[in-house]
C-alpha cells in the first residue's frame, strides 16, 4: 500500500493497544507520519525510539513524546488512553473514570489539531463515544468509535475457516454494542454472493452453528485475555484500517460506532452500524436492511448503552 503523502496520525496512549496500533500503522504505511503521545515520558520516549529504529524498513516517519505539541498537524487522532479495569471494578465504574480522562484530554487535543478526525478505541467504546461527542460538540461524523470492526473481523475469520474460503470472500457484520449485546446481521451475511444458510460447501451451516459462532465472537476477547492478559494486535490492525479509510478518503463501509441521529428511530446513542468512512469521518448507512428480530436486538443494544449513559450522568 502506498503511504498517503503529507498525512499525520497521532495515537494517544502508549500502552499495549496504542503501541500495537502505531506499529501496525507504521508497517502498513497508513500515514506519512505516525506520532505517539502519552503523559508517561520515559515510557513513550522508549516506545518512539524503538519504533524509529525500524523506519529504515518502512515508508513512514515516527515522532512522539509527553509534550502535547506532538499532536499538532494531525489529520487523524486515535485515542487509546484510559484506565484499565481493576479487579472488582465494574465496567460502569471504569467508564466513569475514562469519561473524566476524556474531559481533560479532548479539549487539549482539539486545541492542537482543531480539524482532526478523532477515533476512540478506549473501552467501553460506545459509552465513551457518546461522552466524547458531548464533551467536544463535534458533529458525530468527526468523532466516532472503532465499534465492532474488530468483532466483525473475528466473525469473518471464523466463518472463512469453517467454510474453507478466504476471509475476503466473507461478507458479514457484527453490529450494535461493542460488548455483550452485539450480534451478527445474519440476514445480510454472504459467502461470495451466496446467503450464509444457502452455502453448501462440504457441509451447510445450521442456525444452531451460527449461534455458536456468534457466541464465540463475543467471548473471543475473554479467551485472549485469559491467555496473555490483554488484546492488542488485532485491535491495532483494525484501528490502522480505520485510519487508512479516513486518510485515503476511501469511503469504505466499516461497522464503526457513531452517535446516531434519528437512524432506525435511535437518537443520541452510539452504536455500530455499517458506515461509510472517508476523509470527513463516518456516516452510518441508514438503508442497511435488518430483519424484525435484528431490529429488536439493535434496540436492546441501544437500551444497554442508554442505561449506562444515564447512570453516568453524561
Amino acid at each position: 500500500m502506498a503511504v498517503v503523502e503529507n498525512s499525520k496520525l497521532t495515537v494517544v496512549g502508549a500502552g499495549s493497544v496504542g503501541t500495537s496500533l502505531a506499529y501496525s500503522a507504521l508497517i502498513r504505511g497508513s500515514a506519512n507520519e505516525v506520532a505517539l503521545y502519552d503523559i508517561a515520558r520515559e515510557k513513550v520516549e522508549a516506545e518512539v525510539l524503538d519504533l524509529a529504529h525500524g523506519t529504515q524498513f518502512t515508508g513512514s516517519s515516527v515522532s512522539g513524546g509527553a509534550d502535547m505539541g506532538v499532536v499538532e498537524g494531525s489529520h487523524v487522532i486515535v485515542v487509546t488512553a484510559g484506565a484499565k479495569q481493576q479487579p472488582g471494578q465494574s465496567r460502569l465504574e471504569l467508564a466513569g473514570t475514562n469519561v473524566r480522562i476524556l474531559e481533560n484530554l479532548l479539549p487539549a487535543l482539539l486545541e492542537r489539531a482543531p480539524d482532526a478526525v478523532i477515533v476512540l478505541v478506549t473501552n467501553p467504546v460506545d459509552v465513551l463515544t457518546v461522552a466524547a461527542q458531548r464533551i467536544t460538540g463535534l458533529p458525530p461524523h468527526r468523532i466516532f468509535g472503532s465499534g465492532t470492526v474488530l468483532d466483525t473481523s473475528r466473525l469473518r475469520w471464523l466463518l472463512a475457516r469453517r467454510a474453507g474460503v478466504t476471509t475476503s470472500s466473507v461478507h458479514a457484520d457484527i453490529v450494535g454494542e461493542h460488548g455483550d449485546t452485539e450480534f451478527p446481521l445474519w440476514s445480510n451475511a454472504r459467502i461470495g454472493p451466496v446467503p450464509i444458510l444457502e452455502w453448501r460447501g462440504a457441509e451447510p451451516f445450521s442456525a444452531a452453528e451460527l449461534d455458536d459462532i456468534a457466541h464465540e465472537v463475543r467471548d473471543s476477547a475473554y479467551t485472549v485475555i485469559r491467555g496473555k492478559g490483554a488484546t492488542n494486535y488485532a485491535i491495532g490492525l483494525a484501528g490502522a484500517r480505520i485510519v487508512e479509510a479516513v486518510l485515503r478518503d476511501e469511503r469504505a463501509v466499516l461497522p464503526v460506532s457513531t452517535v446516531l441521529r434519528g437512524i432506525r428511530g435511535l437518537d443520541g446513542v452510539a452504536l455500530s452500524l455499517p458506515s461509510v468512512v472517508g476523509g470527513d469521518g463516518a456516516v452510518p448507512v441508514a438503508e442497511t436492511p435488518f430483519s424484525a428480530e435484528e431490529e429488536l436486538l439493535l434496540r436492546a443494544s441501544a437500551d444497554a448503552i442508554t442505561a449506562s449513559v444515564a447512570t453516568l450522568g453524561i
